[in-house]
C-alpha cells in the first residue's frame, strides 16, 4: 500500500487542478454551487474512471518498463509539479507532467516506445483545437435552440442551471474516465495493480482532491482568463466534454485543460477575442510548454536521490 501513496498522491492533486475544467465556469458564474459541484464531480469521476478508465492505462502503462520503485519515482514527479502549479492557481496538463516523468525514467532505462509516445504527443497538439472546434458547434447549435425558445427570465435561469449540472457532471465522468490513467496506469506497468484496481483508486483519488483542494484554479479558468455568461460556461463545459471524450475513444489520456481552455477561446472568438485576457493566456502556455520538461527533470533528480548511498571514508 505505501508505494501507492504516490499515486494517490498525483489523483489528489490531479482533481484539485482539473476540477476547474468541468464545474470552474459553472461555479464562478454562480449558477452552481461549489459543494454540489464537488460532489457531483466526485461521484461522477469514479463513475467514469470504472467504465471507460481501461483503454487509456493502456496506452500509458506500455510507454516504458519500469519497476515498482520507478513506478513511484514518477508518481511522485508528477503529482510534484502539478501542486507546485496548482498553489500558482496554474491550469496545467496532469497527462503532460505523468508522460515527461514516465519520459525521465525511460531515459534513464534507454527504452522508450516512441511509437506510442508520438500519437500520445499528436492527441496533445489537438486537445485544444478540438476544444475550441466543438466550442464554435456547440454555440452555434444551442444557440439556435435557445433563441427559439419561449421562456420568460426565471425559465431561462432554471433551464441554465439544469443544463450546467449535467454538463458538468458529463465532463466530471469523461475527466475520470480519461484521465485515470495518469494517476495509475504505472502501478499497472510495473505489475502491482490490475486495471480495475487501478481505475478504483485512482478514481476515489481524483474525487479526493476536487472535494479538498479545487476552488483556486477554478477562479483561473472561470474569471482570469476570460468572464462568461451562464449560457456559455455551458458551451465551454459540453465543448471539453466531448473533446476528451473522443480522446478517450482513442485510448490516450490528454489535458482536460487544453480541452477547456481551447473551448473558451473558441466562445471568445465568437463573442469578440478582446474578452479574452492576454496575460493569464501566457501565463497558462507557458505551463503547458514547462510541465513536461519540469516534470521529467523532477523525475530523474528524485530517482538520484533515492539511489544516493552514504560511503564513510576510510
Amino acid at each position: 500500500m505505501v508505494p501507492l501513496l504516490g499515486g494517490i498522491f498525483l489523483g489528489w492533486s490531479l482533481g484539485a487542478n482539473d476540477a476547474s475544467n468541468v464545474f470552474g465556469v459553472a461555479v464562478s458564474s454562480r449558477m452552481v454551487k461549489f459543494w454540489t459541484a464537488a460532489l457531483l464531480g466526485a461521484g461522477f469521476v469514479l463513475l467514469g474512471a470504472l467504465l471507460e478508465g481501461g483503454a487509456g492505462i493502456e496506452t500509458l502503462k506500455n510507454l516504458t518498463p519500469m519497476d515498482l520503485n520507478q513506478a513511484v519515482v514518477c508518481s511522485v514527479g508528477a503529482a510534484a509539479t502539478v501542486s507546485v502549479m496548482t498553489l500558482l492557481a496554474l491550469p496545467v496538463s496532469t497527462s503532460q507532467a505523468v508522460v515527461g516523468a514516465i519520459v525521465g525514467i525511460g531515459l534513464l532505462n534507454g527504452k522508450i516506445d516512441l511509437g506510442g509516445l508520438g500519437k500520445v504527443v499528436l492527441c496533445w497538439l489537438g486537445t485544444p483545437l478540438g476544444g475550441l472546434i466543438f466550442a464554435l458547434l456547440v454555440y452555434r447549435l444551442l444557440g439556435t435552440l435557445y433563441n427559439r425558445l419561449p421562456l420568460n427570465l426565471f425559465q431561462v435561469d432554471r433551464l441554465l442551471r439544469i443544463g450546467l449540472i449535467l454538463a458538468g457532471s458529463y465532463g466530471a465522468y469523461t475527466l475520470g474516465a480519461n484521465n485515470v490513467a495518469n494517476v495509475t496506469a504505472v502501478f499497472v506497468g510495473a505489475g502491482m495493480l490490475d486495471v480495475t484496481s487501478a481505475a478504483l483508486i485512482g478514481g476515489l483519488s481524483i474525487g479526493l482532491g476536487i472535494v479538498t483542494f479545487s476552488r483556486g484554479v477554478m477562479e483561473t479558468v472561470g474569471k482570469k482568463l476570460v468572464r462568461v455568461d451562464a449560457f456559455s460556461a455551458l458551451v465551454v463545459v459540453l465543448a471539453e466534454a466531448i473533446t476528451v471524450h473522443v480522446y478517450t475513444f482513442l485510448g490516450v489520456p490528454v489535458s482536460t485543460s487544453q480541452a477547456v481552455i481551447g473551448a473558451v477561446l473558441g466562445v471568445g472568438m465568437v463573442k469578440g477575442i478582446q474578452s479574452v485576457s492576454g496575460k493569464t493566456l501566457g501565463e497558462v502556455l507557458a505551463a503547458w510548454f514547462f510541465t513536461p520538461a519540469v516534470s521529467a527533470l523532477m523525475a530523474v533528480a528524485i530517482d538520484f536521490v533515492v539511489h544516493l548511498e552514504y560511503v564513510p571514508g576510510k
